[in-house]
């Protein structure tokens, strides 16, 4: 009943750090000035062993008001949990201002949403492949990098789509998309790689970034434009020194096979990180059905503890340190992201898949609670591995690495930072 009054606005429950002076005066007679040290202590380093100090003071004052140890203990023990993520009431408000403004443009202009959130990366929780697979699957029109029509950023063209900008070639560099831009904007499209180096002046590594990350498909095909780029008359830098130029014509360029879907979907991932072709669980979708796996969709229709078996690419990892060891995994396929709970013993068991497989198939039980829906894992191992069909037809050949690794390699880097945990505050 002490609590009554102090908690009566988040019916019982400490929201706000404030309300720890309110609780430590009305429950153990704190006065402004020791209620104020629990509070300093709360923010401290080695918050816990600073909260412990003042606990013989708590007790007693709790004491001298008719309360039981046993409720004082539990009552504090609530406190020291809350001092691991607990936020000030005026953090809190302000936090849940834009979370509001966040959901409603989400909810009312998702591709200007997008479109800001790509601009201003990197930040957040989610990488930008992510949120631009969630966009698509609101009826966003995303559309990929290109020297004839991007700017330096993402922009929103007239019709409503969102252009990736230049600025996603990993490795291109600012200076190099502003020059790319600027120059189309002054002489008009460029006629083919030739007129793009010529007038851009890049170098030849540059020219390559946007060749892989399809934003030349305008000029011709990627393997053929790789051809093209081998006889450019253009001074290449080499290891600390200079190669000479080359004055030779380009002339005809050999008909060489195009890539195949799953190649141009690595191929995309690899250099920018972010691809508007089909999901790559969508690829594998029909192995995956094949073999009984269920979709994020499917999980909407599944009551609370069927046992199951779905893949997804891994978003984020977290591993929260008040959260007794268990780990939470996110993973997406093309219909939605689904949170994987990874129980302490199950995490050991398979601690290297959980921390650096960016494809993953688990086998466990679903929990539902209200509108929440989590995947219990039991067991998990690579999508495809061991004795299942490989992850796609064709990849990239790549000397001296196996090709389904160099496919994953390339997943791995689309959620950079995917493969470090979040510890603490999440």
């Amino acid at each position: 009943p002490l609590l009554e009054e102090p908690l009566r606005d988040t019916l019982g429950v400490i929201v706000y750090q404030d309300q720890v002076l309110d609780v430590a005066a009305a429950l153990a007679g704190f006065s402004q000035g020791e209620a104020e040290g629990l509070r300093r202590a709360m923010s401290r380093r080695r918050s816990r062993e600073a909260l412990a100090s003042h606990w013989d003071a708590f007790r007693d004052g709790a004491a001298a008001r008719g309360v039981p140890e046993e409720t004082a203990n539990l009552l504090f023990e609530q406190i020291l949990a809350f001092s691991a993520f607990g936020f000030p009431k005026s953090h809190a408000a302000a936090f849940g201002l834009l979370a509001y403004q966040s959901a409603w443009l989400h909810k009312h202009h998702p591709a200007a949403f997008l479109c800001s959130l790509l601009n201003a990366q990197p930040l957040g929780f989610y990488p930008p492949a992510t949120l631009v697979r969630d966009a698509m699957r609101r009826g966003v029109e995303v559309r990929m990098i290109d020297v004839h029509h991007s700017a330096a950023s993402s922009v929103l063209e007239p019709d409503g789509a969102v252009r990736l900008g230049l600025r996603h070639v990993r490795g291109l560099g600012e200076a190099a998309a502003d020059a790319i831009a600027a120059e189309r904007a002054d002489g008009g499209p460029y006629r083919d790689l030739a007129d793009l180096s010529r007038r851009t002046a890049l170098d030849l590594p540059r020219l390559e970034l946007l060749i892989a990350a399809g934003a030349c498909d305008a000029l011709g095909r990627r393997r053929e434009l790789r051809w093209q780029l081998g006889l450019l008359s253009h001074a290449v830098s080499v290891r600390g020194g200079r190669q000479l130029a080359l004055d030779l014509e380009i002339g005809e360029t050999p008909r060489l096979a195009p890539l195949g879907r799953w190649d141009l979907l690595v191929a995309d991932y690899r250099a920018s990180g972010v691809s508007v072709r089909p999901h790559p669980l969508a690829e594998l979708r029909p192995g995956l059905q094949a073999r009984g796996l269920v979709t994020t969709a499917d999980l909407q229709e599944l009551p609370d503890g069927t046992a199951l078996a779905l893949a997804g690419l891994t978003v984020a990892r977290q591993r929260p340190a008040s959260a007794k060891g268990i780990v939470f995994l996110l993973v997406e396929d093309e219909f939605g992201m689904v949170n994987l709970v990874l129980y302490a013993q199950v995490y050991e068991e398979h601690r290297l898949l959980a921390r650096t497989e960016p494809l993953l198939e688990v086998h466990g039980r679903l929990e539902r609670r209200d509108r929440n829906i989590n995947v219990l894992v039991e067991a998990m191992h690579p999508v495809g591995r061991p004795g299942r069909p490989a992850l796609a037809p064709r990849r990239l050949p790549v000397p001296g690495r196996a090709p389904e690794n160099e496919a994953i390699d390339a997943l791995r880097v689309a959620a950079p930072g995917a493969h470090h945990f979040a510890q603490g505050r999440h």
